[in-house]
């Protein structure tokens, strides 16, 4: 199949639209075409006046690896250009690097989560392309983690950087598909296109949404591989907890635990609180010591989501309640355990991260009230899972 990089620079008739105009490139690691050439040196080899280079969190070298660090501005040592941070001192394109160009593309390797950050960058570049006139091509890239969309909406009032808009913890689309929702739903006036795939299946086995016959490149440091893409819309919810999320170790944002938890305990209480919630997937119970982060040189009981090999059920792995599962296992066998992080997160200060992940407080509440039952949080989440496949279907492509 051809990624939306891989048919604009196999038509001459679109790159032709595009010269002797200033372009721009939003781009991170993954950014690569076919063959694994980056975008910015494919780009620039087809001729174009690539003007400035924009990277979303982590840079676009993918340099950061821990959560949450900025990264600086600085100009491309082998071509010249102005390489703009989206994350560092401005979150925002700032009106001077809006004036270095005339069209951006945009090519992002996204993970199909509300709180993956180059949602809300996409809204940011689209927002500031409105606002000064310029256009917006999304260079378009599978889902890996597919169609299905799980988790309460993003409430009114929590917007954020982890929280571009209403929609749900995993929301099932591209950024090509993404960019249209959010043109339509803020009512943006902007010239945007989206260069679409060729031949992506997203139902298809055995990547579904991932194609098999692409090489994963981490889009993030700690995005190492299909199956952290396919649990991160739960294990993203660990950075609001005490819990580790196995940062400092070689398979982070894929397992969860801490030195004071036991494993095999928390999985049992997970089958008899909710059993359907752990199907799809196998669960096995781990140790690890992280290198850094949380419980850096501890040694850790936890517990290894497997959303992959002949025990995945693409359609039955529901990674949000999974997660939400394994807090309300560890209240339960814990009942007094300090559970929830508190700590500025993405720099909302008030809240609560946890809140801040799930775009408002439901699921917290749910965990820590001993009374509500696992159909309490199933009926909330699937209204609002109901709602936004209702609302994105006029936007899907694929």
């Amino acid at each position: 199949m051809n990624f939306g990089i891989d048919r604009l620079l196999a038509d001459p008739a679109l790159l032709g639209q595009l010269n002797g105009r200033r372009v721009a490139l939003l781009a991170h690691p993954a950014s690569v075409t076919a063959d694994l050439t980056h975008s910015l040196d494919a780009l620039v080899a087809a001729g174009l006046n690539v003007s400035a280079v924009f990277g979303p969190q982590h840079g676009v070298r993918g340099d950061l690896q821990d959560n949450m660090m900025e990264s600086p501005d600085y100009t491309d040592p082998t071509y010249g250009m102005p390489v703009f941070s989206l994350y560092g001192e401005v979150r925002r394109p700032t009106g001077q690097s809006m004036h270095t160009f005339d069209v951006i593309l945009i090519d992002l390797q996204d993970l199909g989560c509300r709180i993956y950050t180059y949602v809300t960058t996409l809204l940011y570049m689209i927002e500031a392309a409105a606002a000064h006139g310029k256009e917006v091509w999304v260079l378009d890239r599978p889902n890996p983690a597919g169609r299905p969309v799980e988790g309460l909406t993003l409430l009114p009032g929590w917007e954020s950087f982890v929280g571009a808009g209403p929609m749900p913890m995993r929301h099932g689309m591209t950024l090509g598909e993404m960019g249209a929702w959010f043109i339509d739903h803020f009512g943006l006036d902007v010239a945007y296109r989206v260069i679409e795939m060729d031949g992506w299946a997203p139902d298809a086995a055995p990547g579904f949404g991932w194609p098999a016959d692409r090489v994963w490149i981490n889009p993030s440091p700690n995005a190492a591989n299909v199956n952290m893409a396919r649990a991160y819309a739960g294990t993203v919810m660990l950075e609001g907890a005490t819990l580790s999320e196995g940062r400092g170790t070689t398979r982070p944002l894929e397992l969860f635990g801490a030195p004071d938890i036991d494993a095999k305990a928390v999985i049992a209480q997970m089958r008899r609180i909710a059993p359907d919630w752990t199907a799809g997937c196998t669960l096995r119970d781990v140790w690890f010591q992280p290198t850094f982060h949380k419980h850096v040189g501890q040694l850790c009981s936890g517990v290894f989501i497997h959303a992959e090999g002949a025990a995945y059920d693409h359609a039955t792995f529901r990674p949000w309640r999974l997660q939400a599962l394994a807090f309300k296992a560890i209240r339960a066998l814990y009942p007094d355990y300090a559970l929830w992080r508190d700590f500025p997160y993405e720099y909302e200060f008030e809240k609560l991260a946890i809140d801040v992940i799930n775009g408002g407080p439901g699921l917290r509440r749910w965990v820590d009230d001993g009374d509500a039952a696992p159909g309490d949080l199933d009926g909330a989440a699937g209204a609002d899972e109901k709602a936004w496949e209702e609302v994105r279907r006029p936007f899907l492509r694929y």
